[in-house]
C-alpha cells in the first residue's frame, strides 16, 4: 500500500510530511472511494426507490447492492436487518428512541459501561428521562478492563437493555462482547454494541457475537462521512416503532392513519445520502482486498512497537493498558496540558487528537482533563510512530 492509494498522505504540514495519527476520529479515504463518490455525482445522480427512469433504477440497484454487501461484511442473517443512517450516533439514537418508546417504563434500568462514548450515554439518558428509567454503569479497572463480576451483579428484574462499546475509542480496550451478550441473554435482556471503533480493525460477525443491535460509521472505516449502519435483529426490529416519519418509510398515508413500510425501509425516512452509501460499498471492497485479518495484524504489530517506544520516553503516562487492545494509544506528557502537546506536535506535522474524546466519565475515572490520543490505520507505518516519538522528544523540553 502506498500514498497513491491515499492521496492526502502526500500533504505537507508546516513544511513537514503529514503524519496522520487521528484515525479513531476519522480515517483517510482511498482513491477508489473518492472516485466512487465522484462518479456517482458525475454519471448516476438520482433519487432512489421511487423513480421509473434509468438513473433512478441504476442508483437504486447500486444502493441496495451495498446493503447486501454490508450484510455479508458483518454476517447479518438478512439484508432487511441493515438500516442505513448518518453514522453511529444516529444509529444509537434510533435504537434508544424506538426501543425506549416500546419497552422502557418508569423504574426500568439500562446498563451501560463506564468507558462509553457520549453517543452511547446521552441517547440512553434521554430515553431514560422520558420513561422514568435509570442508567446503571459497569465499572472498569485502572488498566481499562471491564469488571464482569460487577456487570453480572447489575442485572435486576427491571433491566431492559445493555449498551456497550466493542472497542473503547479512548483506551483501545477490546471488550469481550460475546460474553457480555451471553450474560445479558441469560437474563432475557437484549444488547446494543457500539462498533464504531471495531469494524475497521477486526472481523465482525454479528451472529457469532449474538448481539441484537450493532452500530457503526462509514467514516471510521475509509468511507465518506455522513453514512452509517444500524444492524438490528429482525425479530426485535419488527417490534420497534419508526424513529422518523416521512417519505420511504410508509406504505399508505391518509389523514386518518399511516401504514408503515417493511424492514428496513421503515427506519429510513427521507432521501438518503446515496453517494456516501456507494462510497461505503467501495470502502468495504477495499478492506476486503487488503484482508481485515491482515489489517488487524499490521495494527497489532504497530501498537506493540508504539507502546514500547512511547513507554521509554521520560514523563509519559499511558492510559489504557488492557491486554487485549486495538490501535489506540492515549497518553500524557508530564503535567503538560494535552492541547499544548497536540498543538506543538501539529507544528511538526503530526496529527493527533487531544481532549476528552467524548468520554468525560473516563477522564473523571482517572482524574485528568483529557489525553493525547494517537490512533492507527492500515496505512500507518513505523516511520509514523518514529516521527511521533521524535516530535515528542523535541517538544518535551518546552513543556516539562
Amino acid at each position: 500500500m502506498t500514498n497513491t492509494d491515499f492521496p492526502i498522505l502526500d500533504t505537507q504540514v508546516y513544511n513537514h510530511r503529514l503524519v496522520y495519527l487521528d484515525n479513531a476520529a476519522t480515517t483517510q479515504k482511498p482513491r477508489e472511494v473518492i472516485e466512487t463518490l465522484t462518479n456517482y455525482y458525475l454519471t448516476l445522480n438520482s433519487n432512489i426507490h421511487r423513480g421509473a427512469h434509468y438513473l433512478a433504477a441504476q442508483a437504486t440497484e447500486r444502493y441496495e447492492e451495498v446493503r447486501r454487501k454490508v450484510q455479508q461484511f458483518i454476517n447479518a442473517a438478512s439484508s432487511s436487518e441493515i438500516v442505513f443512517t448518518r453514522g453511529t450516533t444516529e444509529s444509537i439514537n434510533l435504537v434508544a428512541s424506538s426501543f425506549g418508546q416500546a419497552f422502557l417504563h418508569s423504574g426500568d434500568e439500562v446498563i451501560v459501561s463506564g468507558m462509553e462514548h457520549h453517543s452511547n450515554i446521552v441517547p440512553w439518558q434521554l430515553a431514560a428521562q422520558r420513561a422514568g428509567a435509570t442508567l446503571r454503569v459497569i465499572p472498569f479497572s485502572d488498566q481499562g478492563v471491564l469488571d464482569l463480576d460487577a456487570y453480572r451483579a447489575l442485572f435486576s428484574s427491571r433491566t431492559r437493555i445493555v449498551a456497550c462499546t466493542h472497542v473503547s475509542n479512548t483506551l483501545g480496550t477490546v471488550n469481550p462482547v460475546a460474553e457480555i451478550v451471553a450474560v445479558a441473554h441469560d437474563h432475557g435482556v437484549p444488547v446494543l454494541i457500539d462498533g464504531a471503533q471495531a469494524v475497521a480493525h477486526m472481523p465482525v460477525d454479528v451472529q457469532h457475537l449474538g448481539c441484537d443491535f450493532y452500530c457503526f460509521s462509514g467514516h471510521k472505516m475509509y468511507a465518506p462521512m455522513g453514512v452509517g449502519v444500524m444492524y438490528g435483529r429482525e425479530e426485535l426490529l419488527s417490534q420497534l416503532p419508526p424513529y422518523q416519519g416521512g417519505g420511504e418509510m410508509i406504505k399508505d398515508v391518509t389523514f386518518e392513519r399511516t401504514t408503515y413500510n417493511d424492514l428496513p425501509f421503515r427506519f429510513e425516512a427521507g432521501t438518503p445520502s446515496v453517494g456516501d452509501v456507494l462510497g461505503l460499498g467501495a470502502a468495504i471492497d477495499f478492506m476486503q482486498r487488503q484482508g481485515i485479518d491482515n489489517i488487524g495484524r499490521h495494527e497489532e504489530q504497530l501498537l506493540r512497537y508504539a507502546t514500547d517506544r512511547l513507554s521509554a520516553l521520560p514523563g509519559i503516562r499511558l492510559f489504557g493498558t488492557a491486554p487485549h487492545k486495538a490501535g489506540v494509544i492515549s497518553f500524557l506528557l508530564g503535567d503538560a496540558h494535552p492541547y499544548d502537546v497536540g498543538t506543538l506536535l501539529d507544528k511538526l506535522g503530526v496529527a493527533v487528537r487531544t481532549g476528552h474524546h467524548c468520554t468525560q466519565p473516563i477522564m473523571d475515572r482517572y482524574g485528568i482533563p483529557g489525553t493525547v490520543r494517537a490512533s492507527l490505520a492500515c496505512y500507518t507505518t513505523r516511520d509514523d510512530i518514529d516521527a511521533l516519538v521524535d516530535a515528542l522528544g523535541r517538544i518535551a523540553p518546552m513543556l516539562m
